[in-house]
């Protein structure tokens, strides 16, 4: 079972206001590069709004976590169980459970596409998606893969599951915690056609990091499943470029 966290309140509030002032910031500087003739040079407008912000709401959001692991006097090992010896238990189970979810993600997608047409509701794909399609050279690619497979399930496995999670759990709040920080994760997604899957993958990761004490487990598994998405949308564009 998982360790309990001794996150205070008010050091979680602090973090959740900066971190969302860190992706106001994102947003701003990138509205200002896209105005800048860089940023044709990095792929085009969207393409280097969506790397601005993307990279400055990560790279501070490691930093604010630091400074909040400081005020608790813990390390990041003793926080997230990154000591814990057994490794290779903790990434076999984690490719494991990618076997299991991403078939089940993969057609709860679907099936979340099927229901919102037959009801008429408007729905569009992720804006990351949509940038991946735009791209139109390799370099653009690698680039999206690096934030989308390396940078992305790091931070988002820190604060969902290694910061929020526990923080509701020590109050009490033992299934609040697991359905609420789910809900929460799939909602950030700002998405309707991959809010079931995405809330079952959290839950799944939730469980995963309760099962296994160490975060190293869900970073990977989440990894994984993005990785095997970023490949799969690579090959349809190969198979059917115009789409």
């Amino acid at each position: 079972m998982l360790s309990e966290k001794p996150w205070r309140l008010d050091a979680v509030i602090q973090l959740m206001l900066a971190l969302l002032l860190s992706l106001s910031l994102g947003t701003l500087v990138a509205a200002m590069v896209t105005k800048l003739e860089l940023a044709q040079k990095l792929g085009g407008k969207n393409f280097a709004s969506f790397c601005v912000v993307t990279l400055v709401f990560h790279a501070s959001a490691l930093v604010l976590i630091g400074f909040f692991l400081r005020q608790h006097r813990m390390t990041w090992s003793e926080a997230f169980g990154l000591s814990r010896g057994n490794w290779l238990r903790a990434a076999s189970l984690a490719i494991l459970l990618t076997l299991i979810i991403l078939p089940i993600a993969w057609l709860l997608g679907e099936l979340s596409v099927r229901i919102l047409t037959g009801l008429h509701i408007k729905y569009e794909v992720q804006q990351p998606v949509q940038t991946l399609k735009a791209t139109v050279s390799w370099g653009q690619r690698v680039a999206f893969g690096v934030i989308a497979i390396g940078m992305a399930p790091v931070v988002e496995e820190l604060v969902f599951r290694g910061i929020i999670y526990p923080f509701v759990k020590r109050l009490g709040y033992r299934r609040i915690a697991l359905w609420g920080t789910s809900l929460f994760f799939a909602l950030t997604h700002f998405n309707l056609m991959t809010f079931v899957p995405l809330t079952i993958l959290a839950v799944a990761l939730t469980l995963l990091y309760e099962a296994t004490g160490t975060l190293l487990a869900p970073i990977v598994t989440h990894s994984l499943f993005n990785a095997a998405n970023y490949y799969w949308l690579l090959w349809q564009q190969a198979v059917a470029p115009g789409n």
